[in-house]
């Protein structure tokens, strides 16, 4: 209420209610009859009049009609106008009942001025809504619509509608809409606030003279049905943009005016996820959460999942100094909640490891730090080793010795009937991770395939290539690799943690594998160019260490389904862990030397489905 008093447009309204409502009485009096008040009429009125004001300003504030902005009035707000002058009425007829048994009132006076009420109430604030709308000002300041940017909607639906509404509110949208386009039969040749729908979607070639950009409005869309449409417009060399997911729009990440191009991740498509957040909470909420390779792709992503968590305060670590600059300004600048600590360490140094942990003292660590670029591993296996081997076992070591209640390992795709020195690595790490179970800390694996755009991945060299003017490199035509992106894979990383006991390996559901041709082709065709003719595409041949295809399980893991439809789990045999020990210690000593063949060979002892390239 005090904020009303404090607002000057309050008094404005206000007076206008009382007027308003003045003029309804009166007028109620001369249509019922025909212009003629008698004297007598004209002593009731000047007896009921304050009554009638009182009573229908008073429901008025019951109903909070003063605490709408009037300009963004809606069908809420008008029916609230309806109740508000229901109720009011009601109560003038049963007081005027009571007081004179209506003995020389008219009964329809009263019916009449409900209907002029509601209409003089309603219809200065639909005034307003209209007045102030951005149609209406660019009328009136005779603004040039021709200067702005011609658009033409796919999806004649409720966020194609939203979308225009927001431009008609907004001069900052500097968008003249030329009509919808649907597949709908029934909304042909219909109108949204005055803009037709012009025909289907494989029509827009009929139009393309008239527009210069095309908005693809249907966020429901899967990502098939995306396709069909980029192909569509595509072939009329325009600038495509794309409304938000109904993911994105209803947790409020992205408001609808936030329109942005098409990317690779709309084309690819992946379900919505659900998360169980209670269980996520159990393990996270007020819990020290230290996370290895906190500067990388998947580590920066799991840096800010967590967060929604609530933890008590984040650890962070990171070997490169760029990486963890980059994820601390990044922290800094969003005004972050979560208290965080950055430690710039390397985790194959086991007395740093041991410093970060006794500093820190951690309830949950996701080791999310690791050497991924399989050709660069190929050539510098010892790295891998000392990295990836290495380093998870001084993190393992570090997490019994501080009683870790869980530990969340990141690994690969890759760690499957390996190829390369990469997937080896990862896959003794997994093995490490499990010798480790039923210490007290429960030990978990998290396997998946590749991520949009984490750095080193085939899109971004795809990008910079296109940037170059081509070609675009590919190893082999029939390459093919499962995708997804890395909020996804940070997402489904914790859910993956809140399900394990110890000892398990989780795999994320990947889908369908992609084609990375098809792929190269849907990246040049998003900036607005043509494979062959614009960006040649050129075959290179396997790079060391490379398969064709990807797998998820190797022949004889035992898998298992869960209560999460995109995870599934692993429950391997352990093995005799001395004598992994031993092996292990002669691998890294091998990497001391940094002998290729040796490394290679001792790989292959330990995992007899690897199969190296010499």
């Amino acid at each position: 209420m005090k904020h009303l008093l404090r607002n000057r447009n309050f008094y404005l309204i206000l007076a206008g209610d009382i007027s308003l409502i003045i003029i309804a009485y009166i007028s109620s009096y001369m249509v019922r009859f025909e212009g003629v008040i008698s004297p007598e009429d004209w002593i009731n009125i000047k007896k009921t009049l304050p009554l009638i004001v009182v009573i229908k300003i008073g429901v008025f504030f019951s109903f909070k009609l003063y605490e709408g902005m009037w300009r963004y009035a809606s069908l809420f707000d008008l029916f609230n106008v309806v109740k508000a002058s229901v109720v009011s009425s009601l109560i003038i007829i049963s007081i005027i009942l009571f007081a004179y048994r209506f003995e020389g009132f008219s009964r329809s006076v009263f019916f009449i001025d409900w209907i002029l009420t509601l209409f003089l109430i309603g219809g200065i604030r639909a005034g307003i809504r209209i007045a102030l709308s951005n149609n209406i000002r660019s009328f009136l300041s005779f603004r040039n619509k021709n200067s702005n940017k011609s658009m033409i909607i796919i999806g004649a639906g409720a966020a194609g509608e939203k979308f225009l509404r927001e431009i008609n509110d907004n001069q900052g949208l500097d968008y003249n809409v030329i009509g919808f386009l649907d597949d709908d039969l029934n909304k042909q040749s219909k109108l949204i606030h005055g803009i037709p729908v012009l025909g289907k979607i494989n029509e827009i070639a009929k139009f393309k003279s008239y527009f210069d950009e095309i908005l693809i409005a249907i966020p429901s869309a899967n990502s098939a049905e995306i396709r069909r449409i980029v192909s569509l417009c595509e072939r009329i060399g325009k600038r495509i943009k794309i409304m938000p997911s109904l993911g994105e729009i209803i947790g409020g990440k992205i408001s609808l005016k936030a329109i942005r191009e098409i990317t690779l991740e709309d084309l690819l498509g992946r379900d919505e996820i659900y998360l169980d957040q209670d269980k996520i909470d159990l393990y996270l909420k007020g819990k020290r959460v230290l996370v290895t390779g906190a500067g990388g792709s998947i580590g920066s992503e799991l840096v800010r999942q967590i967060s929604r968590f609530n933890p008590e305060q984040l650890g962070l670590i990171d070997f490169s100094e760029f990486n963890l600059f980059q994820i601390e300004m990044e922290l800094k600048e969003k005004s972050w909640t979560v208290p965080f600590q950055v430690y710039l360490a390397d985790i194959r140094d086991r007395k740093s490891v041991q410093r970060v942990f006794d500093s820190f003292k951690p309830d949950v660590v996701f080791h999310a730090a690791a050497y991924k670029h399989v050709p660069l591993q190929e050539l510098t296996p010892w790295e891998a080793v000392l990295n990836n081997v290495l380093g998870t076992k001084n993190l393992i070591g570090a997490a019994l010795c501080f009683n870790i209640k869980k530990f969340v390992l990141v690994s690969t795709d890759k760690a499957v009937r390996p190829t390369n020195v990469m997937g080896a690595t990862k896959r003794v790490a997994e093995i490490l991770m499990q010798g480790a179970n039923g210490s007290g800390t429960r030990f978990i694996a998290v396997r998946f395939g590749n991520v949009i755009g984490s750095s080193g991945s085939a899109i971004p060299i795809f990008q910079q290539q296109i940037a170059n003017g081509g070609p675009v490199t590919i190893t082999h035509p029939e390459m093919q690799r499962y995708f997804m992106s890395i909020p996804e894979a940070a997402q489904l990383i914790l859910q993956a943690g809140a399900m394990g006991n110890g000892g398990e390996i989780f795999i994320l559901d990947m889908g369908k594998p992609v084609k990375i041709l098809d792929m190269a082709k849907d990246i040049i065709l998003l900036h607005g160019l043509e494979p062959e003719k614009d960006i040649q595409i050129k075959f290179i041949g396997l790079r060391p260490g490379e398969k064709l295809f990807e797998e998820l399980i190797t022949k004889g893991e035992g898998i298992v389904e869960t209560s999460h439809e995109k995870i599934m789990v692993l429950r391997g045999t352990e093995g005799n862990a001395a004598h992994l020990k031993a092996q292990i210690d002669e691998l890294l000593k091998l990497s001391e030397n940094c002998d290729s063949s040796q490394i290679k060979y001792k790989l292959k002892e330990i995992l007899p489905e690897y199969n190296p390239q010499f």
